[in-house]
């Protein structure tokens, strides 16, 4: 049995890439994401620690103080939104911008069918997300 074994591991020339992506695998799926996802929780959480000790801060210190938190929060709340809006467009772009690549691609390599018009999809959820983010967004106050 164990010599079946060998001559398995010896006699295929895939064995090698094998285990290297098998072990490359492992090594993402297993340590890599799910570590880096834990750091990025705890950085998240202590932003927050640091966040909420500042404002009990200031809301305790007078009422200038509480003032000046609560318009902070305003700040930050209106910063966010922009951020998520300005994400939107160049989602929205980089969409089209893909789907018509792919148009143009598909139509030079099958000249026979229309299969050229998969390009329609990304373009179409590129102007999806442009459309909600110049016209449906709420705007920042």
């Amino acid at each position: 049995m164990t010599n079946l074994a060998m001559t398995m591991f010896e006699a295929s020339e895939g064995f090698g890439l094998w285990m290297f992506l098998s072990i490359g695998a492992v090594a993402l799926f297993v340590v890599f994401i799910p570590l880096t996802s834990w750091i990025d929780s705890q950085r998240r959480e202590r932003e927050a620690f640091y966040k909420a000790e500042t404002m009990r801060r200031l809301a305790e210190s007078s009422g200038e103080g509480a003032k000046a938190g609560i318009e902070l929060l305003r700040e930050q709340s209106r910063q966010e939104q922009t951020k998520k809006r300005e994400g939107m467009k160049i989602g929205g772009l980089i969409n089209i911008a893909v789907g018509v690549g792919l148009l143009i691609f598909l139509r030079a390599l099958v000249r026979d069918a229309p299969v050229y018009l998969c390009g329609l999809i990304p373009g179409l959820i590129g102007v999806a997300l442009l459309t909600y983010a110049l016209v449906l967004a709420p705007k920042a106050e």
